[in-house]
């Protein structure tokens, strides 16, 4: 069925605009309440946001949804969204919500659910929880209208299971670390929790005021942490978003340290240890070759999921991996957490730059990148309900003589954009010059087609 308000990552877009408004976010909390009561006991939705404007609008929203149908609210105040899981697990709660648009400019926010297993919803929950949207929902009778109550220890909880995911034996003291919280939801409890275990810290991006989140900063703006790390003679910088579930690393000299090289460190040392399952790691179709081929040397297969960390995770758990992730930085270690968690995931690059002795510089790029190239190419929205140019003849045409073109020695991905009339053309192979070729090509077909 055709979806009206779950995307790929929850509900997500513009505030007070179309899906994402206080009606539809009491709504909801309604569907969403009503879908998770089950049994006798006392129901328990917990709720985080991140830092916008809006989330004060939208967390009351949604604490009328789910107090009117019966549902106690514990609100957690801005938390990052594996904070979210990790409480909605732990204090057994029947739904977790998360009021965050990731990595998006303030104006946007966005819903997220989780289970009472601390994992994002199911296409099952969504899709009965998008029906429900459309109707009128029983509401509780007045004796069983739901309370909400605020909690004070939820950093606490969480910085604590954070550090738990490092050895007891494993320190940071002597290290500067630059981290930058894109003004956003771990703007308290990451700089907290790599404090706590001994390093100098150096912070960015932790004074947000409603609008500056993942402004000029964070994990998709790397320019202000590379100068300082560099400035500040930094050992290392982390860079995590506005919910803090994904996370970039800059090294000692300011160079980018992308997700396909952090799964290429994690993962071997992992092997190394005996305790990475499934025999190699999930990615996605957009993770260089070159972590294919780093992976494949260390005797480790690689899988490939659609691009979305909900279908990373989906392999992981078909496969009994352990270790997923993203090129943009989405890291998910499900010995420690049910959904990416930046925090828990540098703290793992971190206690490896300890044990190893080396520098960031030598110690986090494993393999070099094949040269890739990713162009978009926006054509019109009738033509993208019907199916768009990927199907005229010409199209698939050229696409077969890429394909050909660079069978053994590269790799071709071309996939419509699921939010927007966009043909997303990636190609990547040893030979730069011939990637650039292949992918002008393709988007000169579809455009062509397009016309």
């Amino acid at each position: 069925m055709a979806r009206q308000y779950f995307g790929t990552d929850g509900i997500r877009g513009q505030t007070n605009l179309g899906v994402m408004t206080a009606e539809v976010a009491m709504k909801v909390g309604q569907a969403a309440g009503t879908r998770f009561l089950r049994g006798s006991h006392r129901h328990r939705v917990v709720i985080g946001k991140d830092t916008r404007l809006s989330g004060y609008m939208l967390e009351n929203a949604l604490v009328a949804g789910f107090t009117s149908v019966g549902m106690d609210v514990v609100l957690l105040g801005p938390m990052p969204t594996p904070a979210v899981a990790l409480l909605t697990r732990e204090m057994r709660a029947d739904v977790g919500v998360m009021i965050s648009a990731s990595h998006n400019p303030y104006e946007d926010n966005g819903i997220k659910l989780f289970g009472p297993d601390g994992f994002k919803l199911s296409d099952a929950d969504e899709e009965a929880i998008e029906a429900m949207l459309s109707g009128s929902l029983p509401l509780a009778q007045p004796p069983d209208i739901g309370r909400a109550r605020r909690i004070e220890d939820a950093r606490g909880r969480y910085i604590h299971a954070v550090k738990a995911s490092l050895p007891d034996d494993v320190r940071l003291d002597g290290l500067k670390i630059v981290v930058d919280c894109a003004n956003g939801a771990a703007y308290q409890v990451a700089p907290s929790a790599i404090w706590e275990l001994g390093a100098e810290v150096i912070t960015l991006g932790v004074t947000p005021n409603g609008k500056n989140i993942n402004d000029k900063c964070g994990s998709t703006h790397l320019d202000l942490i590379k100068e300082t790390v560099v400035a500040a003679g930094a050992d290392i910088g982390v860079a995590l978003d506005g919910d803090a579930d994904r996370l970039i690393v800059v090294d000692e000299k300011g160079q980018t340290v992308d997700g396909d090289q952090l799964m290429a460190l994690i993962g071997s040392r992992m092997a190394a240890q005996g305790c990475l399952t499934g025999g190699g790691l999930v990615a996605t179709v957009m993770s260089n070759l070159g972590l294919e081929r780093f992976l494949n040397g260390q005797g480790l297969d690689l899988i490939r999921a659609k691009v979305g960390d909900r279908y990373v995770l989906e392999a992981m758990k078909a496969g009994g991996y352990n270790v997923g992730g993203e090129q943009s930085g989405h890291m998910i270690l499900l010995d420690h957490a049910t959904t990416g968690d930046g925090t828990i995931a540098a703290l793992q690059v971190l206690g490896a730059l300890v044990q190893s002795g080396k520098k960031a510089s030598e110690l986090l790029h494993l393999f070099d990148p094949v040269p890739q190239l990713l162009k978009n190419v926006r054509f019109s929205g009738g033509q993208f309900a019907a199916g768009g140019p990927l199907d005229d003849a010409r199209v698939k045409a050229v696409i077969a003589d890429a394909e050909a073109q660079l069978a053994g020695k590269g790799r071709l991905v071309i996939r419509p954009s699921g939010t927007e009339p966009v043909i997303r053309v990636m190609a990547e192979g040893d030979d730069a010059a011939e990637v650039e070729q292949v992918v002008d090509a393709i988007c000169a077909a579809v455009k062509e087609a397009a016309a």
